[in-house]
């Protein structure tokens, strides 16, 4: 049995989690899959799965070898069908994890393009507002607010800097006032985000001054689209990215509150897992998403937000 066939072997259980599924997928006898998979461990030197009279599961050297086999045969995929296409259109399946709120305010645009141009890439999105494992949870990019990953096999590219802000209703400030100052934050109510770090403390800086805050917050919750909707029914002060502000404020809906007082930024990045072969559909879509960000300018409009809206741009009215 050729190497290509021993992967296809090996990915096939490592799928099904069981020999007798995947000689059944593969259209082989259970001998033949046993046969191959013993002889691919026998040439690797490693064991790759653990069998026993019940159950069986992948080794470690099993989990890493399972994931590189993946790329190689999709790899190999791809470019038998572009050869006897005659033409490199991607296809296939591409995972785009990112947060809830960066999803549907900036991606998706980026998203429906995306698939207009290229029909053959069906797009799998995983939202949510935790660091999930890019590998693990087969991601092929994510979109995160972070410096860097804690996995040196994912490779991280620069989106934009991206500030914080605090905010509120005009209608809330007219009952309550606006702050002067970050102590008069005390006395207001607050909407805080749970899954920040040390989301009970506020950090503010203007030039050399550091104020720090600690608050309990009136409304707390783990997605930033919950914090804006209450602020935009007038509950409370909110910090959040700009990111997720920016629409609101541009509309008016909300104002700055202590313009000249800074929470720390954030930085987002595109990651992704790191390999020699990027697949086609991976590499079009992170650079249409680069493309996105430069085209709507939305590093120099959310930087701008604090000191009122900036210019709209008409061919990024959802971004």
């Amino acid at each position: 049995m050729d190497r290509i066939t021993e992967m296809q072997v090996f990915v096939s259980i490592a799928e099904e989690a069981s020999l007798t599924r995947a000689s059944d997928t593969l259209g082989l006898s259970v001998s033949s899959v046993s046969r191959a998979l013993s002889a691919l461990e026998q040439r690797l030197g490693v064991r790759l799965v653990q069998r026993t009279t019940r159950q069986m599961a992948l080794t470690s050297e099993g989990e890493s070898f399972a994931r590189s086999a993946r790329d190689i045969l999709g790899a190999l995929r791809e470019a038998e069908e572009s050869a006897s296409r005659g033409v490199a259109e991607p296809f296939g399946t591409l995972r785009v994890g990112a947060s809830l709120s960066f999803a549907l305010l900036h991606l998706m645009p980026v998203v429906r393009g995306f698939t207009e141009r290229y029909p053959r890439v069906r797009i799998e999105m995983q939202a949510s507002n935790r660091y999930e494992d890019i590998v693990e949870h087969g991601l092929d990019l994510a979109v995160r607010t972070r410096r860097t990953e804690a996995d040196s096999s994912v490779t991280i590219r620069k989106l934009a800097e991206v500030p914080r802000l605090l905010a509120a209703a005009p209608d809330y400030l007219a009952r309550h006032g606006m702050p002067d100052r970050p102590e008069d934050l005390l006395s207001h109510r607050l909407l805080l985000y749970s899954l920040a770090e040390d989301w009970d403390t506020l950090v503010l800086r203007r030039h050399d001054e550091t104020c720090r805050l600690k608050v309990s917050g009136d409304l707390v919750a783990n997605d930033g689209q919950l914090l804006l909707r209450a602020a935009l029914d007038g509950m409370g002060v909110l910090m959040q990215p700009a990111y997720i502000l920016q629409q609101d404020l541009e509309a008016g809906r909300l104002v700055p509150v202590l313009p000249d007082w800074a929470p720390d930024g954030l930085v987002m990045n595109i990651a992704y897992p790191s390999r020699s072969f990027l697949p086609q559909r991976t590499r079009l879509f992170l650079n249409a998403l680069v493309a996105h960000f430069r085209d709507c300018a939305l590093e120099q409009r959310w930087s701008g937000l604090a000191s009122g809206p900036g210019p709209f741009c008409g061919k990024c009215d959802n971004a």
